[in-house]
């Protein structure tokens, strides 16, 4: 049998990924297209009638629709209600929306049309990046379970409709990939890239300083070259300055320094971004049909970030390595600092991929993973059943308000 790294075996893997993900993408393109004959009319999204394409502008679509047609405001509106910062477009990260106006011009299609293509096509690359960078670690069967098991994940439609999650998790897989392989300068460039993709970079500056302090506590036994130095200087500069780039442009531009800041803050109960308090409150509110739901919600909480602990540091992820490890440790804690938990949650959880090869079993060092094929159908089945839930209870939208997705 040929070794894991071998050019056969990769091959073969890359084809397995493309079939298992593209069919996963039509499960849920037929979805979306009987979610459309459910979805109302919404004049600002679907025009005068509903098209199955049209599913694929909805919410934040219609945001990034905008930002491709009109571009960003050069003044923050303000809410004449409250005189805060009104929601606008500058919460929206730029490289999905500019990159699909490009093509758009060259291509004379319409941004659904585009938008959509974009999306498919950058998951279908992360997905391939994702099983290359996971065989490396826990093997290919693993890794393309991985792969199937996100692709069903009941989020991952965003990953083929007019959202950022497709682009951003293409980017991540290549700089997780690039850490991997010691590659600093591609590390450098990608995480700037990341900075204009989605606002997830900043627990990337965890990931890459774990990733250099390991590689120089080996230095005596691996010497470290002069350029290799400056190389893993840049890399760290560079990923705190793509943590900081969309919201120093949104300074340079509109002239107002907390213009990002301020902006997200509008989507924010009480208009304020408060690090960890709305976990709580979040926590108690899904628990407020239960007697005691008050003690239960932080309780359930609490179990949530044990869970993610236990899965992340327990003998049975030792094969992810501390790169993947750290990521996902890092990333559930900045959620935990800046987001308000509610229902765009599930989109959120795409980038923690890595955890689905400890749920598969595929994480340990010292034997193969069990029940693999069991524990891959049941994760996928699980999944198109959320996606059916996800569709029709957050995407369709039901006026005049309803959950977004």
């Amino acid at each position: 049998m040929p070794p894991v790294g071998s050019l056969t075996v990769m091959r073969s893997l890359t084809a397995r990924v493309v079939l298992v993900y593209l069919a996963l993408r039509a499960v849920s393109t037929v979805l979306l297209v009987l979610a459309s004959r459910d979805q109302p009319v919404m004049l600002d999204w679907t025009g005068p009638t509903v098209e199955p394409l049209d599913m694929t502008v909805l919410w934040d679509g219609g945001w990034y629709r905008h930002i491709a047609e009109q571009g960003y405001p050069h003044v923050l509106p303000v809410d004449p209600n409250t005189g805060r910062v009104a929601q606008n477009a500058w919460a929206f990260y730029p490289l999905f929306p500019l990159v699909s106006r490009l093509l758009m011009d060259v291509t004379g299609l319409g941004f659904a049309v585009v938008a959509s293509s974009v999306s498919l096509l950058c998951g279908l690359g992360a997905a391939v990046v994702m099983a290359r960078l996971l065989a490396d670690r826990v093997g290919p069967s693993v890794a393309l379970a991985t792969v199937a098991a996100w692709g069903a994940f009941p989020a991952a439609v965003s990953l083929q409709i007019a959202y950022t999650e497709a682009m951003a998790m293409l980017v991540l897989c290549l700089l997780l990939w690039a850490v991997m392989r010691r590659q600093w300068v591609a590390v450098g460039g990608l995480a700037l890239v990341l900075g204009l993709t989605r606002p997830i970079a900043v627990p990337v500056i965890a990931v890459v300083a774990v990733a250099l302090f390991l590689r120089w506590r080996r230095r005596r036994i691996e010497p470290i070259p002069l350029g290799e130095y400056a190389a893993g200087v840049w890399a760290l500069g560079a990923t705190g300055l793509g943590a900081g780039l969309w919201p120093l442009i949104a300074w340079r531009v509109t002239g107002v320094r907390d213009a990002y800041t301020q902006t997200m803050a509008s989507w924010r109960v009480g208009g304020e971004i408060e690090p960890l308090k709305p976990w709580l409150g979040m926590s108690q509110w899904a628990f407020r049909h239960f007697e005691g739901g008050d003690v239960y919600g932080p309780v359930g909480l609490a179990a949530l970030v044990t869970a993610i602990v236990v899965l992340t540091l327990g003998p049975w992820a030792t094969a992810l390595g501390p790169e993947l490890r750290t990521w996902c440790l890092a990333y559930p804690a900045y959620l935990a600092l800046v987001l308000d938990p509610f229902t765009s949650i599930f989109r959120y959880a795409i980038p923690l991929f890595p955890l689905l090869a400890v749920m598969l079993g595929g994480g340990w060092l010292d034997r193969s993973a069990r029940w693999l094929g069991a524990r891959t159908v049941a994760l996928v089945g699980l999944g198109l059943v959320g996606q059916v839930a996800w569709i029709w209870k957050l995407l369709v939208f039901h006026p005049p308000s309803d959950y977004p997705p």
